[in-house]
């Protein structure tokens, strides 16, 4: 049945952050924040390597770097438009309209842990490429193998962060629900060279969410979000010229 990948998907999100709520309660102040610490220095090597996969090529047996000026075009324009919009505030504005309802006040971390969790498990070409197949052939495969991935990243960001984590199940099922179920239409417009360049900036914005999660904020990571809307005009400006 098609949609069951991203069904599956928000259970192991729902799940995996009730294990790391439960395992919270035993943690100690300093055995959270050197969890954050080591979170973060993971998904910055996460980015990192998605990154540069999309970004160095071996052409006649030397290594040279594409995608320079996606890079630039993309992240500068979706950057500037997202910061008019302030994207990054209504996610946070989101977050303390759940947390009003199901945080509690006292819960510091709930906005927090929902944005980092959102970003990180959201972004990413096997969210795209996996609900596009669940969509348009009814193979939920891919997405299995997200829903175990993410399931073990919510565990950690549920450790750390608190019951925000769990929430981005919610995120996870729109974007991911809303691919499958316009699958069929999206098929023309996302090509592979669509895919490898949104997994490319994605994977940049995923190593500036473990730089705030290492270090404190120091990206604001929603208002750059628009450049993967940027990437699809990018490519499709190339491939016209």
């Amino acid at each position: 049945m098609r949609g069951t990948g991203t069904i599956v998907n928000v259970l192991a999100v729902l799940l995996g952050g009730s294990l790391g709520l439960f395992l919270k309660r035993g943690l100690k102040e300093r055995y959270q924040e050197i969890l954050m610490q080591a979170l973060g220095l993971c998904t910055i090597f996460i980015g990192v390597s998605g990154a540069l996969k999309g970004m160095f090529v071996i052409e006649d047996g030397s290594l040279s770097t594409t995608g320079t000026m996606l890079m630039i075009f993309s992240l500068v324009a979706g950057s500037l438009i997202g910061e008019w919009i302030d994207l990054e505030s209504k996610m946070e504005a989101f977050g303390e309209w759940m947390k009003a309802r199901f945080g509690g006040k006292d819960d510091n971390q709930f906005v927090e842990g929902f944005v980092a969790t959102s970003l990180t498990i959201c972004i990413g070409a096997m969210a795209i490429v996996g609900a596009l197949q669940d969509g348009m052939t009814g193979d939920a495969s891919m997405l299995y193998a997200k829903a175990i991935l993410d399931g073990v990243i919510v565990v950690v960001f549920a450790s750390t962060y608190g019951k925000g984590a769990l929430f981005s199940a919610i995120p996870v099922g729109i974007w991911q629900g809303s691919i499958t179920l316009f699958a069929k239409a999206l098929e023309p417009v996302l090509t592979q060279q669509i895919i490898g360049d949104l997994s490319f900036v994605g994977n940049m914005l995923i190593f500036c969410v473990g730089v705030n999660l290492a270090f404190g904020k120091r990206f604001r990571v929603g208002n750059m979000l628009p450049a993967m809307v940027f990437v699809v005009i990018y490519d499709a400006v190339v491939m016209l010229i």
